[in-house]
């Protein structure tokens, strides 16, 4: 026990020297409304050796503590002389007695607003001024306590705050504008601290986006005076985008330009992000962006998407941008050679957009079906010579078209074209062979009469060759009887061979009487037939006429001639001649 009280005999003896001080107390802080009062609490201490001279006196200044400085007098116990500012606005309501020096300003002003300092006065030299002050601040509207940070869908309380240091004046709170919130909750108080009293209001609710932007009031009435104050405030409602709207999804033309929109409603201004796909094609920090696209390509369409964030949340919208295009050039096949009888399929792939028809033709016939597809496949099933030629792929939708071709070229073994025969012409015989195939045939004449095989021009048949296309065609002149034969008679024996690659075939060919020759001929024939029944019919008549005459008529008329083997040989020499005469006649016709 003993222990304690030398410790608490130290703090004893400095509590005492303290209170043996020159020590002042007032509130540091004040406020009041202007043109109503104010009181400033206040009490002080002087040593305790000191003995008031002529009584206890104080004097308030007004900006600084320092006499000599000459700051404004709000009070002096001594005299009524004050500064201008403070004449009959102030009077001392403590006891200096009392060591209590409270003090009450009225109808104060905003000019009041500052610190105010006590000066003791116990006469002679005991005068001190207290370094302490209290500020006082003077209002011209309540004050709204108003959170760094509303957000929305979540409980919000917004106090009102008014002094209440008059004790002649009670002050009341309403608040303003409040019938558009849901649900407002209104709680009244009264707070005193150090000896400054408060009275206040607090405004309870749930804000929602709309409220944003919204305004909000706290309305001050002192009763039985016409001095109302008021303070409004402007909602800040923080709140993740709520709605992004964008261009509605459209369509445009290759090469031409086009501007989307964004606007986003969110609080505070959202970060606008565009992306194509998942690019990012720009930001930006604002409420609503545009996109700029020029010359637009069809690489460019697809899904355009608009992101709004600001930290509270984020929204997107996406919209669909359609680049309409005519049909690119088709890709098909390389152009092919196929073996007849084969199968082949042919490819054909164009894009526009809209998606285009194909259409495929064959030297500029309908072939196939018209597909309204991406791809198509034309099949060609054991393919002969006639599938030989150009097909083309057409590409065609409402902005234009674009086609694409290919040869198909058909390989096929040599076929005799029925034109092929010999013909007795004016120079002698001639005979043509003609085929058609792919590779082009070779041609080659044989005779087998005189076992020569023809297949070059260095021969005295006049072998020529040409082709036309995948026809080919032979000729040779056969101009005397000894290249025709040994057999004594007008037939000809010559044989064709034709070749390629896939095959082979060797045939004879008849000989053709032309038609003027054959009608000379019959027409010959007739007259020399016409000829030898006259000579009959005459010596008939001359063989009869002399029966009569020499009345023997078993004697036939070849017992009259000379020499019969004689007549019929002049007979038929006469029916070759007259032949070869016709036969002359038709090659010179030639």
């Amino acid at each position: 026990m003993k222990g304690l009280e030398l410790l608490l005999l130290p703090l004893l003896l400095i509590l005492k020297d303290v209170s043996a001080q020159w020590n002042v107390w007032m509130p540091r802080d004040i406020s009041a409304m202007t043109n109503s009062c104010v009181v400033i609490p206040c009490s002080f201490t002087y040593p305790s050796g000191i003995r008031p001279y002529r009584g206890v006196h104080g004097i308030w200044y007004f900006g600084h503590p320092y006499p000599q400085l000459f700051p404004p007098v709000v009070y002096k116990s001594r005299t009524d002389i004050v500064h201008e500012s403070y004449k009959g606005r102030t009077k001392l309501l403590g006891d200096l007695t009392q060591k209590n020096c409270t003090l009450l300003i009225n109808n104060v002003g905003v000019e009041h607003s500052g610190r105010y300092y006590f000066r003791a006065d116990l006469g002679g030299a005991n005068i001190y001024t207290y370094p302490d002050f209290t500020k006082l601040q003077v209002l011209d509207q309540p004050n709204i306590d108003v959170p760094e940070e509303i957000i929305s869908d979540q409980s919000l309380d917004l106090t009102c705050y008014v002094p209440d240091n008059c004790p002649d004046m009670s002050p009341q709170i309403h608040w303003m504008y409040t019938d558009y919130l849901p649900n407002p909750l209104f709680t009244p108080d009264n707070v005193e601290d150090s000896n400054t009293a408060v009275l206040s209001s607090t405004l309870t609710f749930t804000p929602k986006p709309m409220h944003n932007g919204q305004l909000l009031g706290c309305r001050v009435h002192y009763e039985n005076t016409t001095f109302v104050y008021e303070r409004l405030i402007s909602l800040d409602i923080k709140y993740a985008p709520r709605t992004v709207w964008v261009n509605v999804s459209q369509e445009v033309m290759e090469g031409s330009s086009v501007v989307l929109h964004c606007d986003v409603d969110s609080n505070p201004t959202p970060t606008i992000t565009w992306f194509f796909g998942d690019t990012e094609l720009m930001s930006e920090v604002a409420s609503n962006s545009s996109l700029p696209l020029d010359n637009l390509t069809p690489e460019e369409e697809g899904v355009y998407t608009c992101v709004g964030d600001n930290g509270y949340g984020s929204m997107n919208t996406s919209m669909y941008l359609a680049v309409n295009y005519p049909p690119r050039e088709p890709w098909i096949n390389e152009s092919l050679t196929v073996l007849e009888g084969s199968s082949v399929a042919l490819q054909c792939t164009s894009k526009g957009n809209p998606m285009p028809t194909l259409t495929w033709l064959k030297d500029g016939e309908l072939v196939g079906t018209i597909t309204a597809e991406e791809g198509s496949v034309l099949e060609l099933h054991e393919v002969t010579p006639q599938a030989h030629g150009v097909y083309r792929c057409l590409a065609e939708n409402e902005h234009g078209r674009a086609s694409n071709s290919l040869n198909i070229t058909v390989e096929f073994a040599p076929v005799l074209v029925d034109d092929s025969k010999c013909t007795i012409v004016r120079e002698g015989v001639q005979c043509v062979c003609i085929a058609s195939g792919n590779p082009e045939p070779v041609i080659e004449f044989y005779l087998p009469d005189l076992n020569i095989t023809i297949n070059n021009s260095n021969n005295p048949f006049n072998y020529h060759t040409y082709s036309d296309g995948y026809t080919s065609t032979g000729i040779i002149k056969l101009q005397d009887k000894g290249e025709r034969g040994n057999n004594g008679d007008t037939a000809v024996h010559v044989h064709c061979s034709i070749s390629n690659m896939y095959g082979s075939e060797t045939i004879r060919l008849e000989l053709q009487q032309e038609k003027k020759f054959m009608m000379a001929v019959i027409v010959g024939t007739i007259g020399g037939v016409a000829v030898i029944a006259f000579i009959i019919a005459a010596v008939r008549y001359v063989g009869q006429n002399n029966k009569k005459e020499n009345g023997n008529p078993g004697q036939d008329v070849g017992s009259k001639v000379e020499n019969p083997s004689m007549f019929y040989s002049a007979v038929k020499k006469d029916k070759q001649s007259l032949r070869k005469k016709v036969y002359i006649q038709y090659l010179h016709s030639q």
